[in-house]
């Protein structure tokens, strides 16, 4: 059978009060009174029951994150420096996807509540209302690139609309006009801003752009739907000057089809991304792209949720936006431009 508190105390010859003040590192209990319990825990092989913690604390130490995949790099990543954050402060994840299903999303949520001590959450199928009929109300939580109007939670999202509008006037700035976008899904709002922000940067740095124009396909924001997207490029009768992926990894799927088909970047056309995800930089040729700190992200989307968890009265809902950073390598065939990343 497992080993009780009640146990302890009995080997430690002290109460159960003195045992929980002790595992709990309270400073009402004297040093020898601590050893005592410490070394018949040890002996008896405790482990404290998290459950019955949580029902003395109102606590369970742990945050729910829901993502709508955990496939890729922008993920691991993302999760990595939210569990970074979480173990500075002593907490654990539990992480679900939603699988670009709204259904699954919700089921994901329902799952967690009750469980977790706050949420942070990345779906395209969220919204206020959303939210309200999946959560309880009073569970703190953080959106991070996912549309709230209502501004009924807190939320962290990346420029993403900035940031495409830098890259599109970078392109034209080398003297491309004719550049073609590979969008993300349909909508998903990280997407949507990306595409925003292209289409309205070419109308107004290129005049003779039409946003009904053939310049944009669209993929899913995996390598393989970047893959077909550039093997769709080789039918064409003119090649682009340049192709503007919505993120690294449809760069990277499109870069594959076109040294298939002998078209090089860049000596044939330029071929740019959006996330910067580590494997952007390793590729050949190294990859020009929208830099998001994902990392960073994961983890200020951690202190926000803990901030509220620990200030339930005091809290305000926030809307933090993430600048991005143009990070100019050989794919665009740039030299290197004053007042802008260029490795």
């Amino acid at each position: 059978m497992a080993v009780t508190i009640k146990d302890v105390a009995r080997a430690a010859n002290v109460s159960v009060a003195s045992v929980s003040r002790a595992l709990n590192g309270h400073a009402n209990v004297t040093d020898d009174t601590r050893n005592l319990v410490l070394e018949a825990a040890r002996s008896l092989r405790y482990i404290p029951h998290s459950g019955a913690r949580s029902l003395s604390t109102s606590r369970t130490d742990t945050i729910g994150v829901v993502l709508p995949d955990l496939y890729g790099e922008f993920f691991s990543e993302l999760i990595r420096g939210i569990d970074m954050a979480a173990r500075r402060r002593g907490l654990h994840l539990l992480v679900s996807s939603s699988h670009g299903d709204a259904g699954e999303a919700a089921a994901a949520l329902r799952a967690m509540s009750g469980r977790v001590d706050g949420l942070i959450i990345m779906s395209p199928h969220i919204d206020a209302s959303f939210l309200s009929d999946n959560l309880p109300g009073v569970l703190p939580v953080v959106l991070l690139n996912t549309l709230d109007t209502t501004h009924d939670y807190s939320s962290l999202a990346v420029d993403n609309y900035g940031g495409a509008a830098a890259m599109v006037q970078h392109l034209v700035e080398m003297g491309h006009r004719r550049i073609m976008m590979i969008a993300g899904p349909a909508n998903n709002f990280e997407a949507g801003e990306r595409l925003r922000g292209f289409r309205e940067t070419m109308a107004r740095l290129v005049p003779a752009y039409d946003p009904q124009d053939v310049s944009v396909v669209r993929g899913d924001f995996t390598e393989d739907s970047g893959y077909r997207c550039g093997q769709q490029m080789q039918a064409l009768k003119r090649l682009p000057d340049a192709v503007f992926a919505a993120n690294d990894m449809m760069a990277i799927g499109c870069l594959f089809a076109l040294n298939e088909a002998g078209i090089q970047v860049p000596r044939d056309l330029a071929l740019v991304g959006f996330d910067d995800i580590p494997m952007a930089r390793f590729i050949s040729p190294p990859l020009t792209t929208v830099r998001v700190r994902m990392t960073d992200m994961g983890s200020r989307a951690l202190e926000g949720l803990a901030f509220q968890i620990e200030n339930p009265e005091g809290t305000r809902n926030s809307v933090q936006v993430l600048q991005t950073e143009l990070v100019v390598r050989r794919s665009c065939g740039s030299p290197t431009v004053a007042g802008r990343i260029a490795v």
